[in-house]
């Protein structure tokens, strides 16, 4: 197992040089001036156009900037935004609320996704059932924003039960948002949930034990939903990750100060540095949860081993 860890530590060195030069290369591959945009309609002089580009490097080639890029990286250096704030201040500001809204989110994907799931699952071809293969594909079919002003409009100004936007209300800030963010994937995780325990309740071993006399109970819980979680906790385990990365339009439109309204704002003003470190600290948390996602395999999973 631990050299398992160690190899699969090892790998992420070339995944992040690879996903912090194609995000580099892609900011720098923007149209339009990020100098003169941020000067808005105040015209800078010569000079002041040369020193801001000469202490950003954007006259330089791309491989020259992704080169200086990177020896600043290894010195601990993310680079400064054209505020002069260094990048490092804000990925630490910000992380906190991207990380409570996907928590936020993990939890309503696993109590409702993984419930609806079991109940249609277990109860296959049933008004449970169908109710949960209706519901998952209108919550499939909407885009995530759309929800957003949806829940917005039905439960913050017409029910009044959650605030629609900003922190002050503490937890109950993350809820409304959390729940919206989750949406997509726990539709997906109820049906991946009812096939996965579907299948398995068809198979010879869930057979003999129902004619052991076990309880039904006993057959679903102890028997049948251990092999059937694998799948499962790949999504969710994978979708963690995916969460914290795709809260830009929920961040958005909650106006939660979180890293995904930083990577749209840094878009917008094509800074190249906020953008690259972003995107590499959520590169980083998808090859960690997926790690400790192949953990998992073992515990869930007697069968697997990885010596």
């Amino acid at each position: 197992m631990a050299r398992y860890i160690a190899r699969r530590a090892l790998m992420t060195i070339p995944v992040l040089i690879g996903a912090s030069f194609l995000i580099f290369w892609m900011v720098y591959a923007l149209p339009g001036d990020p100098v003169r945009a941020l000067a808005g309609d105040r015209p800078l002089t010569p000079a002041a156009l040369a020193a801001i580009r000469d202490e950003y490097n954007l006259d330089d080639p791309l491989l020259i900037q992704y080169g200086k890029y990177m020896l600043g990286l290894l010195q601990g250096d993310l680079g400064t935004d054209f505020a002069g704030r260094p990048v490092i201040d804000t990925i630490t500001q910000r992380l906190p609320t991207t990380v409570r809204l996907a928590l936020t989110a993990i939890v309503f994907e696993i109590i409702i996704g993984l419930t609806a799931g079991v109940l249609a699952g277990v109860r296959r071809g049933s008004y449970m059932d169908n109710l949960v293969l209706v519901s998952t594909t209108v919550v499939v079919s909407i885009p995530v924003f759309v929800l957003g002003f949806v829940a917005q409009y039905a439960f913050g100004l017409r029910l009044g039960w959650f605030p629609i936007a900003g922190l002050s209300d503490g937890f109950r800030s993350y809820i409304l948002p959390g729940l919206v963010l989750a949406s997509l994937s726990l539709a997906y995780v109820a049906r991946l949930t009812r096939t996965s325990l579907a299948e398995n309740l068809r198979q010879d071993y869930v057979r003999t034990a129902r004619a052991k006399g076990l309880k039904p109970s006993v057959v679903v819980g102890k028997h049948t939903m251990r092999n059937s979680m694998i799948p499962v906790v790949t999504f969710i385990g994978a979708d963690l990750a995916n969460l914290m990365a795709g809260a830009i339009v929920t961040e958005t439109v909650f106006n939660l100060p979180g890293l995904g309204r930083a990577v749209f704002d840094s878009v917008l003003r094509q800074e190249g540095f906020v953008v690259v470190g972003i995107v590499t600290i959520f590169v980083f948390f998808y090859i960690l949860f997926n790690l400790v996602v192949d953990i998992l395999y073992a515990v869930i999973d007697p069968r697997i081993r990885y010596d």
